[in-house]
């Protein structure tokens, strides 16, 4: 079975929609499609207390947790507001992701 097609990728910049970190962007550092959880960079941050381990130090550790996938909110660069996406095929035959308000796309 094929994974999830989610409508953001790796490195795309995206505004949280809700939350405590509503209207704040950031770039996604990973994705997972299993949980339907993004982590993006900056947002949700959370203390984790770590034993040390080896060579490890333990303490207070600050990370960032998924955030889900339905409030994150592709950043349109041309636009520079929150858009939502269209997928268009382009002359070549591949599919693309393109900014609904403006055309603007997405896949270079």
């Amino acid at each position: 079975m094929l994974g999830k097609k989610l409508h953001v990728k790796k490195n795309d910049t995206v505004v949280i929609t809700t939350g405590k970190d509503r209207s704040k962007s950031g770039k996604v550092l990973s994705i997972h499609p299993k949980k339907d959880g993004v982590i993006v960079e900056g947002i949700n941050v959370v203390k984790r207390h770590v034993k040390p381990r080896g060579s490890e130090q333990g303490g207070i550790l600050e990370k960032e947790a998924p955030v889900h996938i339905s409030n994150v909110m592709l950043l349109c660069g041309k636009c520079n507001k929150p858009v939502r996406t269209r997928t268009t095929v382009l002359e070549d035959g591949k599919k693309a992701r393109c900014c609904v308000k403006c055309g603007e796309s997405f896949d270079k």
